[in-house]
């Protein structure tokens, strides 16, 4: 993390809170602290001290702290306790599965979800579905791992996952035992390879990527740039036919313009990756965040909320003279709706 890096994903939250269904605003943070072999108590007096100078600028009118790389329930529970220990109360919204603080359920699943949400719906509109197609995802984080969930429950069969090491297949596909143990490797910070301790017919491979794995919709769910040219090219090679962005950017420009000419279609972050947003205006909004949301209200407005972005994204395309064939008209569809958004706000505003 550093302020580029920061700069980068306000603006990316900006133009994703844009199209999307609310109109919340855009922001990012984070800090350079890496908790990696950190313990307990070194990790929990980090997040107290940055909480003791950030809390000042957080509150149900001000701010929405959330998860991200390296924040999970665990230090989303240190900097929520001394926040409420330097505030003084229980106002804002920290984001979290543990619906007692405050906020929405499914807070953690909402991105995740809302990815293969998009997905099925691009799909729809080409007369096809995710059941039965080979699926591959990068990272093996929060949203990683309920992309692989919706996923099996769409009937489609995800063979792979990925950590900073390496990446993991099983041609057999994940089930729902499988993500079970992918996640008590993960929560035990041990590497994705351990897996194959338990399923043999499984495969790590060290210092590689799982673009080259044959596979009909990839999920890049793991940082920036991840896919550079040369991963482009493996997935072409490898049948993706589907690119979804499930982190910021992770294309770098020279591998979403072969993409493009190879006619992958790109689902980009800033509409594909609205599922958060979904959550965020559910806790934001007081009359929702006193709700306990059951799985099928919150995935239903989910849906609609997804389904929204993608009805604006490809409306501004058409406007603009994009045939629905043209595999760039998603991605120019969604920027196009955001910043027409964006400047009219400005505009009305007075600010420009």
């Amino acid at each position: 993390m550093n302020l580029s890096i920061a700069k980068f994903l306000g603006f990316s939250q900006t133009l994703k809170n844009a199209i999307s269904p609310y109109k919340l605003g855009g922001a990012a943070g984070g800090s350079d602290f890496d908790p990696k072999g950190k313990s307990d108590n070194e990790i929990m007096r980090f997040c107290q001290s940055f909480m003791s100078e950030m809390y000042r600028y957080l509150g149900p009118d001000k701010d929405l702290p959330s998860e991200e790389i390296g924040v999970g329930t665990r230090e989303m529970g240190y900097l929520f306790g001394q926040y409420r220990r330097l505030a003084g109360h229980f106002q804002g919204s920290f984001t979290g599965p543990r619906i007692f603080w405050s906020g929405a359920s499914l807070r953690t699943e909402a991105t995740g979800y809302g990815l293969v949400f998009f997905a099925q719906l691009i799909l729809a509109d080409m007369n096809k579905e995710l059941k039965g197609l080979r699926c591959v995802v990068s990272g093996s984080g929060k949203i990683a791992m309920h992309v692989l969930e919706k996923l099996i429950a769409y009937g489609a069969l995800p063979i792979a996952v990925s950590d900073s090491k390496g990446y993991l297949v099983d041609e057999e596909g994940f089930d729902y035992m499988k993500i079970a143990l992918l996640r008590d490797i993960k929560a035990q910070q041990r590497s994705l390879r351990d897996y194959s301790k338990t399923y043999a017919r499984s495969k790590y491979y060290d210092e590689a990527k799982p673009w080259n794995e044959r596979c009909d919709v990839a999920f890049a769910c793991a940082s920036q740039n991840e896919i550079e040219q040369a991963d482009a090219i493996n997935l072409v090679n490898a049948g993706c036919r589907l690119l979804v962005e499930g982190s910021n950017m992770p294309c770098t420009p020279e591998a979403a313009d072969f993409l493009k000419k190879a006619s992958v279609l790109i689902a980009p972050a800033m509409a594909a990756g609205t599922g958060g947003v979904v959550a965020g205006e559910l806790e934001l909004n007081h009359e929702c965040s006193l709700m306990h949301w059951s799985p099928e209200d919150f995935e239903s407005k989910l849906q609609e909320a997804m389904k929204q972005t993608y009805q604006r994204s490809m409306k501004a395309a058409a406007d603009f003279g994009y045939q629905k064939e043209n595999p760039e008209a998603l991605v120019n569809g969604a920027v196009i709706s955001s910043f027409l958004t964006i400047a009219q706000a400005m505009t009305d505003q007075g600010c420009v």
